[in-house]
Parts: C-alpha cells; sequence; structure tokens
C-alpha cells in the first residue's frame, strides 16, 4: 500500500507527542525533586533545638569558639549554619550571605529565607537563633538514568501502538481513494471496536447502499433501452405502412403502441423518483373509495371495510391499479379484491385464478423488468408494475408479498400502516 506524505506527518506527530508527553513528565519529577530537596524538615523541630543547645558552645563564650563550632558541625552536617543573638546581630556564620538576614520579629522555628535558599531558624534556649540551610541537591544520576530509560522504553513501546492505528487509518483512506476513482465494490477491512472501526463500518454500509443505487439504476436503464426498442420498432413500422394502408386497424394499432410507449415512459420516471427517495406528498385518504373506484374500472369484484389512512393518492391509485392490471393480465382476465381494516393498519388482497407463482419466483416477480418463466412480450407490461407497488408500499411505511391462492391463482397482499413513519426507506 502506498504510503502519503501526509499519513507519514500524522504517525510522526502522534509519536512525538507521546515522547514529549514523558519529557514533560520527567522535567515535572526532577524539579520537584530539587524544590523538596531545598527544603529542610527535621523531623522534630524542639528536640532539635536542645540537642543544638548542648553541642554548641555557651552564649557567654567567645566568638571565636562559637565560629568553630559551627564551622565543625558544618562539615558533619553538610549545611549551611548561623548564629544570631538575642538582639538579632550575627554572632557567626559558615557563608557570607547570612550578613545580609535580618532576624528583627521572626517568630522561632520559622523558615527563613536567604540569598541561596530558604533556611529553618530554630530558637535555642537563652535567646539565640540558629539558621541551617541544606544546600539544593541535584537528583542523583540514578535518577536521572532511570527517567531516560523509562522516556526510551515508552517511545519504544508507543510507536507500535500509534503505527497500527494510523496504518488502519491508511487502509480507510486508501478504500475511500479506490471506492472514490470508480470502484463501487471497493470495502475497508475493519479492525477492532472503537472509533476507527465504527467510521469503517460506515463507510462500508454507506458504499453499499450507494453500489446498490447505482447498480438499480444501472438496471433500469439497460432495461428501459431494451424495453424501448419493441414499441418504437412497431411504432415506425406503423408510420411506413400507414402510408400505403391507412385502415381505422392500422391507426388503433399504432395508437396502442404509442399508449405502451407513453405508459413505459411514465413508469421509467416513476421508479426512478421512487428509487431516489423523493419525499411524499401525504394527506388522509379514503382508501376505501380509492380501491372502490379502481375496482370499478377495472370491473373486479370487491368485498371491503371501512379503511383511511395517510398517503399520496397518486401512488396508492398507481398501486392498486398496477396490481389491478397484472390480475387481469395473468388471472384469465378476472380479479377479487379483498380490503380489511386492522389494529396495525391496512390489508389488501388482490386475488386472481391464473396459473400462480413458482415459490422460488414469488420474490423476483418484484424485481424490475422480471418476467416468470412462460410469460413473454405478448402478455403485455413490461415489467415494472409490480416492482413500482413494492416502492410505493415501502415509501409509505408497508410491503408487498406474492402468495399461492387456495384452490389455484395468486395473492398479492399489501400491508400499510395507517399513518406513514417518519423516516421510511425506499
Amino acid at each position: 500500500m502506498n504510503q502519503t506524505p501526509g499519513w507519514r506527518r500524522l504517525y510522526l506527530k502522534i509519536w512525538l507527542a507521546v515522547l514529549a508527553s514523558v519529557a514533560l513528565f520527567a522535567l515535572l519529577a526532577v524539579t520537584a525533586w530539587r524544590m523538596l530537596g531545598e527544603r529542610p524538615t527535621p523531623p522534630n523541630i524542639a528536640g532539635f533545638a536542645e540537642l543544638a543547645t548542648e553541642l554548641l558552645p555557651p552564649a557567654d563564650a567567645p566568638r571565636e569558639a562559637q565560629q568553630a563550632a559551627l564551622e565543625r558541625w558544618r562539615h558533619r552536617m553538610g549545611a549551611e549554619l548561623a548564629l544570631f543573638a538575642q538582639d538579632g546581630s550575627l554572632i557567626a556564620a559558615t557563608h557570607a550571605d547570612f550578613d545580609a538576614v535580618q532576624l528583627t520579629g521572626a517568630p522561632p522555628e520559622h523558615h527563613v529565607k536567604t540569598a541561596h535558599g530558604p533556611a529553618l531558624a530554630l530558637a535555642l534556649p537563652g535567646g539565640r537563633t540558629l539558621l541551617m540551610r541544606r544546600p539544593g541537591r541535584p537528583p542523583p544520576p540514578g535518577l536521572a538514568v532511570t527517567f531516560a530509560l523509562l522516556a526510551l522504553a515508552i517511545g519504544i513501546g508507543a510507536y507500535p501502538v500509534v503505527r497500527r492505528l494510523t496504518r488502519r487509518l491508511e487502509r480507510l483512506q486508501a478504500g475511500v481513494t479506490e471506492w472514490g476513482a470508480g470502484n463501487l465494490a471497493a470495502r475497508v477491512e475493519v479492525h477492532g471496536h472503537d472509533e476507527v472501526a465504527q467510521l469503517a463500518t460506515a463507510f462500508n454500509e454507506a458504499a453499499a447502499r450507494i453500489e446498490q443505487l447505482v447498480g438499480a439504476h444501472r438496471t433500469l436503464l439497460a432495461n428501459a433501452s431494451h424495453e424501448l426498442r419493441s414499441p418504437l420498432a412497431r411504432i415506425r413500422l406503423g408510420i411506413e405502412l400507414l402510408a400505403t394502408d391507412p385502415s381505422p386497424e392500422r391507426r388503433t394499432g399504432l395508437a396502442r403502441d404509442i399508449g405502451e410507449l407513453d405508459q413505459l415512459i411514465d413508469e421509467i420516471l416513476l421508479a426512478s423518483r421512487l428509487e431516489g427517495g423523493a419525499p411524499l406528498e401525504c394527506e388522509p385518504i379514503d382508501f376505501t373509495a380509492l380501491v372502490n373506484k379502481e375496482c370499478e374500472r377495472a370491473g373486479a369484484v370487491l368485498q371491503a371495510e371501512r379503511a383511511e389512512l395517510l398517503g399520496s393518492v397518486r401512488l396508492l391509485q398507481r398501486l392498486v391499479r398496477n396490481l389491478l392490471d397484472n390480475a387481469l393480465r395473468h388471472g384469465g382476465g378476472r380479479a377479487e379484491v379483498e380490503l380489511r381494516a386492522r389494529t396495525a393498519g391496512i390489508e389488501l388482497d388482490v386475488m386472481d385464478r391464473g396459473p400462480g407463482v413458482d415459490p422460488e419466483e414469488r420474490e423476483r416477480v418484484f424485481e424490475p423488468f422480471y418476467r416468470v418463466r412462460g410469460a413473454s412480450e405478448a402478455h403485455g407490461g413490461v415489467g415494472l408494475g409490480l416492482s413500482l407497488v413494492r416502492q410505493i408500499a415501502r415509501q409509505h411505511g408497508g410491503d408487498v408479498f406474492c402468495l399461492a391462492r387456495d384452490g389455484g391463482g395468486s395473492v398479492f397482499r399489501v400491508t400499510l400502516p395507517r399513518t406513514r413513519p417518519a423516516s421510511v426507506s425506499p
């Protein structure tokens, strides 16, 4: 799979972000170590003050003796020391910056700021004050090495994780690119259950739906082109013969061919609009009156209950008319209709006494331009009528089924809800 520079930048950015986070953590850890190392926190300040009083010369001892004692304890404790009199004057110190310290008003056992960091002020018996300042300690070399090894281990471990994530994005990009180039069968392999997997699944579902729609339109166009040739050829021949034989029969045949061509074009346009999911213009309909009107036109026997629903008058009229025309065409010229009002909706049965439909073909008869075995153009129709019936029924939230009729023949049963759902797939 070809890799684009954009994706390489993406996974490098993610990986570098992980490394930067580790580096920031290490920096904060070292800073905290330094801050904690500079703050003297003896466990028992009062006890330490008593111990310092016993170890230091008395208050009336010479300054030289007190200075020597501070120097001695400086080397033993590893800390800078300063001793102040009760009036705040400096008696002795191990570092020159203690000269600038002002203890006047400073409470005992208080941390005092100095030029080189905070110091602990210990109030000694007798009024003296001892300052102790531990020098800032850098983190030991072992800790720095530990952080460096930790950063290296995280960097090595994070790389394959980041690379695996971006490789899945690359596969998704490649699939989208291939699909966009015209391969509508292209799909993306789905791995995992995270957001990337959900995105891949959503793309596959959308691609399958679009492939289905494009395939249906291609099939419709190909079959329509084929079906248009027959009436056009007959019309062309009829016009040629009309010049030499302008008989009424010839004119009637020519008008019939033109009517067939007009019906075919109308059904093709309607099928295309339904496939595209055109919104319905719904209104309250007296479905019983609509079915009764179509049955009178076709001479069909009707048994009906009172039924009302919400839908498109034009489309539902086409649904009933197509079912009746199909029953008359293939059912021996006679059709029977039953309309029942149910709690969940409406059931419409259009029945005939024709040869029936084999079980394996009962779903295929709703495919565009499909003709059952043994049927031909001589029976009339182009194979779009039942396909339109199913599309119209599903646009209204219902469906249509082909069933066997007791005693021979077929039953086409339409189920419709009383109110159309807010969102229905065509």
